[in-house]
Formats: C-alpha cells, sequence, structure tokens
C-alpha cells in the first residue's frame, strides 16, 4: 500500500468501511464512475485508458512523497472492496483549508447515497480536523443534486455561498452552492440562555432566507420558492396583522429559528423552522415550548408532511393531540392551551 508522506495515519475506518490511500488497482473503477457521472464532475469529456494510465503514473504517484500535496485522494472501501474515491483537493496549506472531494460507485449512487456520504464525511473529517489539524473543509457542488445538501447540512455543514450562474451546463448557465464546516466552532446547547423576540420588519432578509431554504421548502404545503418583492409585501402585512405573530428565537445575539402562528376561524395555526446550522438539537421542541408558555387561552393546531419525522416528534412530545384525517400526506395535530 502507498502512503503519504504528509500524514502519519494511513487508514481511516467506521465499521466495515474505510478510505486507505488511492490504489492504483482501482483506476478503472474510479475511471467509469466519473464517465458514467460526469453531469455532476468538473469534466469536459469522457476518460480514456490511456488518460487515466497516465494521470495515476504523473499525477497520483507523484502525491505519495509531497510534504505539502495540493490534493490528498483516498479509495473508498467496504469489507475492503473498493466502492468510491475522494479525498481533500485544492488543499491551501497557507489558510488550511481543501475542497471535499467524493464519487461513489454508480449503483451505490442510486441505492445508498446518503449513507455512504454521511460515513466518508466523518473518515475525511478526521483527516482533515485531526491528522492535518486543518481549520475548513467544504463541497463545491453543480446545483444539480439537492439530496446531497440534505446529507451535508445534516452533518454540520453551512450553506457559505452560491455562486450564480457560475457554469455552463447543458446549453444553460448553472449555479454552484458551496457548503462549508469549520474545526472546533462552539454549537449552543440547550442549557444555555434563549428567548423569544418579536419579529420586526427589519429581520426581513433573515426570515427570506429561512423561508427559501431547502429543507423548509420541502416540508412546505407550498413548495415553490419565494420571491423578495413578494416576501416584503407578505411581511408587511404579518406584522401590522392582529391575526399573526412572529417570534424569533435567540441566544445572545444568534438567531436560531422563527415561528408564526396565523388565526384561522377559532384556532392558532403554528409554522416554524429552525436555522440548518443548528438543527438536531433539540430547538423544534425549544421554540414551540416557548410559545406554549407563554401564550395562554388558545387553541394550537399545527399542519406536518407525513415525511417530516422531525415536527411530528415536536408535537407529539410536546402533548399535541393527532386528529383523524383522510389526507395520505399529511397530519393534523390541535392543542387547547388553557390558563
Amino acid at each position: 500500500m502507498n502512503c503519504y508522506k504528509v500524514l502519519n495515519k494511513q487508514v481511516y475506518s467506521q465499521g466495515d468501511f474505510s478510505i486507505v490511500p488511492i490504489r492504483y488497482e482501482d483506476r478503472f473503477e474510479i475511471m467509469k464512475w466519473r464517465n458514467e457521472q460526469i453531469y455532476h464532475l468538473r469534466q469536459d469529456k469522457p476518460l480514456t485508458i490511456e488518460d487515466q494510465d497516465k494521470y495515476f503514473s504523473e499525477v497520483v504517484a507523484r502525491l505519495f512523497e509531497l510534504e505539502k500535496p495540493n490534493q490528498i485522494l483516498f479509495s473508498f472501501l467496504k469489507n475492503e472492496v473498493c466502492i468510491g474515491y475522494g479525498g481533500l483537493v485544492h488543499i491551501n496549506w497557507i489558510d488550511l483549508n481543501a475542497e471535499i472531494s467524493f464519487v461513489i460507485d454508480t449503483q451505490s449512487q442510486k441505492d445508498n447515497f446518503k449513507k455512504y456520504w454521511s460515513i466518508y464525511l466523518k473518515m475525511i473529517e478526521d483527516v482533515a480536523f485531526n491528522e492535518l489539524n486543518f481549520h475548513k473543509i467544504y463541497t463545491y457542488a453543480f446545483d444539480l443534486r439537492p439530496h446531497l445538501y440534505e446529507v451535508i447540512e445534516k452533518e454540520g455543514y453551512h450553506k457559505e455561498a452560491v455562486l450564480k450562474n457560475h457554469c455552463f451546463f447543458n446549453g444553460k448557465f448553472i449555479d454552484v452552492v458551496i457548503h462549508s464546516k469549520f474545526k472546533n466552532v462552539h454549537v449552543p446547547t440547550l442549557d444555555d440562555n434563549f428567548f423569544l423576540r418579536e419579529a420586526m420588519y427589519n429581520d426581513a432578509e433573515l426570515l427570506f432566507n429561512w423561508a427559501n431554504d431547502i429543507f423548509v421548502r420541502k416540508n412546505a404545503l407550498n413548495q415553490e420558492l419565494i420571491i423578495w418583492e413578494n416576501h416584503l409585501k407578505w411581511l408587511k402585512n404579518k406584522i401590522e396583522s392582529l391575526e399573526t405573530k412572529i417570534f424569533i428565537l435567540t441566544q445572545g445575539n444568534k438567531s436560531l429559528g422563527q415561528i408564526r402562528i396565523d388565526k384561522i376561524d377559532d384556532c392558532w395555526q403554528i409554522d416554524y423552522s429552525i436555522d440548518c446550522n443548528y438543527r438536531g438539537q433539540g430547538l423544534g421542541t425549544k421554540i414551540v415550548g416557548f410559545l406554549l408558555e407563554n401564550i395562554d387561552n388558545v387553541k394550537f393546531k399545527a399542519i406536518v408532511k407525513k415525511d417530516n419525522k422531525a415536527s411530528y416528534s415536536v408535537f407529539v412530545k410536546l402533548g399535541f393531540k393527532q386528529l383523524p384525517t383522510n389526507d395520505p400526506d399529511l397530519l393534523f395535530f390541535e392543542y387547547q392551551k388553557l390558563a
């Protein structure tokens, strides 16, 4: 097995999976996968056997001996069988950051995309943060695979930038989306102080960005992206209305999420979302719980998509009653708050 001079540890494992310095024997499988998935790669034409042999002999072979290579590549193995490859590329040794690269075999791309990405990220973070002491790693993705954002955001990556119309693809310009993760960035815990404040008109951009978050739109009853001009009109009307209340969950100077209630007949309907940087910490329960604690003599209701397990858990945990429905896609909840 080849070894990287820059790494003290060469093999990184998680259960049946491991990453090892990229193996010469895997080069043609890698070529096959890249050619099959060329649509999401920075590759302008299919690779040939000659291309791949030349790349491994002239580029990859040199990486192992360099003190500061510009990329560190691994074969991704399951039970010692190569099912993908990737690594840290475009390495900046001055600023201690690198781009994450990862390609899995085409069948796994269809069947196990989220699982394999999640496993791989944990191992490549071990390389970047623990072995190399990098400050930041990031993904650079053509805006073609929204399911990628779901898995990397779940693993704590933050959408840092969108490069509008950055690449020409299939006769049109498309965006590039960059997600980043930093080493040792403090994430608030539920032991810290929280409070709800009323939203104001100058929160328009914050609320707009939250509303257009990919997972918020996915779980919304209306999934269309929101237009800025329409959002400003909507927010002005909501703030001035006596039948809408909007609150923002804060912690110190951090804004963590929003919750809105709209009066519909004799109920107040709840809508909430959490900033993507703070999901998975129980803040959904926190923000809805705060609402229940601060408003009395009110009947609340909530409508949740059946596949939105996070919101389902929040309302069940807080004692909302699930109502019968004939709708195959939605769940209805009700909560009576008395003084």
